[in-house]
């Protein structure tokens, strides 16, 4: 089986389309599972949370170490729910944090600005104009939310496996094309690719675990062994304190042994595959 993400517009269908997919699949839906989720991490009220994802990106800055953590507990819920497969996902970022899944189906839905013009003015009782003005701006932030938080740009359509514009297609057209499109064996679950959305969800598990204590950490895991890289020059290196950080590392459910390191700063060097080495 297989996971499909499916970024979206605000009035683009996407919605509709990850509704119905997920219900011709027999598979999950999540979207805003994932905010409930994060917002009940952050300790925050959701509605804060959402009004920062259409805020400037500098809205978490407000909060300790808000960027990292924010990243850290959204990619945490959505790994624990994907990895049990069979999830269509149309939240935030589903492409990105999933990049790297080869059976990950990455969509992303467009459709007609003149079509959502007229669905914020029949949902918003507003003029053409103000309809106009509103998602335009909408779009925008979400790109520069996108760039800034993310460093990536959500219409870069080299981010998907396939861009589908609902306006010559229709929804039912679009479930069709992904329904099989899913199907495809490319697509399909394989032991290599379940164990590196396994060790990717660990990981994320011990960062959380780790991110209010070291902002900067980064972990990565293979088959329960975890390396924890700390980067930055103010990251303590007292004995007792990265001791804690190890304990810590240690005590997140399904770690077997950490490997711990603190960098000043992050290079190409530190991105090779750490565990070579571990027995």
């Amino acid at each position: 089986m297989a996971i499909v993400t499916i970024s979206r517009g605000s009035y683009s269908r996407g919605k509709e389309v990850a509704e119905k997919l997920a219900q011709e699949l027999g598979y999950e839906c999540i979207s805003r599972d994932i905010l409930l989720e994060a917002s009940d991490e952050f300790n925050i009220p959701e509605i804060k949370l959402i009004r920062a994802l259409h805020d400037a990106p500098s809205v978490l800055e407000r909060f300790q170490n808000g960027k990292e953590r924010y990243l850290s507990y959204l990619k945490s819920a959505l790994l624990q729910h994907v990895k049990s497969d069979n999830v269509v996902y149309h939240g935030l970022a589903g492409h990105y944090f999933l990049r790297d899944i080869p059976h990950v189906l990455k969509v992303r839905v467009i459709a007609d600005m003149a079509d959502r013009v007229k669905e914020e003015m029949k949902r918003e009782n507003i003029s053409a104009e103000k309809a106009l003005y509103i998602l335009k701006k909408d779009d925008e932030e979400r790109r520069k939310w996108g760039i800034q938080v993310y460093g990536m740009d959500t219409w870069d359509s080299r981010l998907y496996d396939m861009v589908l514009n609902v306006k010559t297609l229709t929804v039912d057209d679009a479930i069709r094309i992904l329904s099989d499109t899913v199907r495809n064996p490319a697509f399909k679950t394989t032991p290599e690719s379940q164990k590196r959305i396994d060790d990717m969800a660990l990981a994320m598990k011990v960062q959380v675990a780790l991110v209010q204590m070291v902002p900067s950490v980064k972990v990565e895991a293979d088959a329960g062994h975890v390396f924890v890289s700390a980067f930055g020059e103010n990251v303590p290196r007292s004995g007792d304190l990265m001791a804690k950080i190890k304990a810590i590392a240690a005590g997140v459910d399904g770690v077997g042994d950490v490997t711990l390191n603190v960098l000043e700063t992050p290079g190409p060097q530190h991105r090779v595959n750490p565990f070579h080495n571990i027995a």
